[in-house]
């Protein structure tokens, strides 16, 4: 008899999870014994990139004047657009993958045959998804704060811990949408399908809205924008930010259990 619809989930995932932590710390080690070669040059560095449009700057690197420092090199190499994009592809895969997966590939009804309810289920595997994103950015904090130490970076331990709050929180907000939307539909595709278009319009806004008048009102619509628009590796946490974070994951959490437990299942 299943007893635990999470740590089934888990175990189902570990060997996967694995490669995307040892992922996630092979770049960031790399990247961090990059940084003193980088410090080295760092008044031609920063001449080069004030060349740039201010567009394609926040593009690529964000909103970074000294990239050479501890926070820029940061900024550019991890926080801005690496690693939000490496969490998004995987919250997206997971959570497209818990519910609407499960059905397409026939063994939704298996697992429902067990004395779960179908709220149990969902959210059993909400928290899967959930832990996933977690354990991604508490490698991203752990390989930053202990790859600083051979390079001699100085880095606020705490620092580097806020924005990967925020960035978990990224994460899950992408995840709870391909959850929800994979939830009400039971098409995998439909899931990752709407996530990635609401994570490319988040990019597309947090980059470009800046550098037009009449997009710049409506930028803190963009996910992306929520996560870093505060900088919150030199700031800390923007608490308005992070609760409009959370207020989008639990209200996809909750639509996607709303018609979860109401439509007729694939069989």
């Amino acid at each position: 008899m299943l007893r635990s619809v999470f740590l089934k989930s888990l175990r189902d995932q570990t060997r996967s999870l694995l490669w995307w932590l040892f992922g996630v710390v092979a770049y960031i080690v790399f990247v961090m014994l990059f940084y003193p070669t980088l410090r080295q040059n760092s008044e031609l560095l920063n001449d080069y990139l004030q060349a740039f449009p201010e567009a394609f700057r926040l593009a690529f690197i964000g909103e970074v004047e000294d990239i050479t420092s501890p926070n820029g090199f940061l900024a550019s190499y991890v926080f801005s657009l690496i690693m939000p994009i490496i969490l998004l592809v995987y919250a997206i895969i997971a959570g497209g993958d818990a519910i609407a997966g499960e059905e397409e590939r026939g063994t939704l009804d298996l697992l429902l045959a067990n004395p779960v309810s179908r709220s149990r289920v969902y959210l059993e595997k909400a928290a899967n998804v959930a832990a996933g994103v977690l354990l991604i950015s508490l490698a991203t904090w752990a390989s930053v704060v202990l790859g600083a130490l051979p390079v001699d970076m100085s880095v606020s331990a705490l620092r580097v811990a806020e924005v990967c709050v925020s960035l978990a929180l990224f994460g899950l907000a992408l995840g709870a949408l391909a959850l929800a939307v994979g939830a009400a539909t039971g098409k995998k595709g439909t899931a990752g399908g709407v996530a990635a278009a609401v994570a490319l319009f988040s990019y597309l806004m947090y980059s470009f809205a800046p550098s037009v008048a009449a997009l710049r009102p409506y930028r803190a619509v963009s996910l992306l924008y929520l996560y870093n628009g505060a900088d919150p590796l030199s700031n800390g946490l923007n608490l308005v930010h992070l609760t409009m974070l959370v207020a989008f994951t639990v209200a996809c959490v909750a639509v996607g259990l709303y018609f979860f437990r109401r439509r007729d299942l694939a069989v």
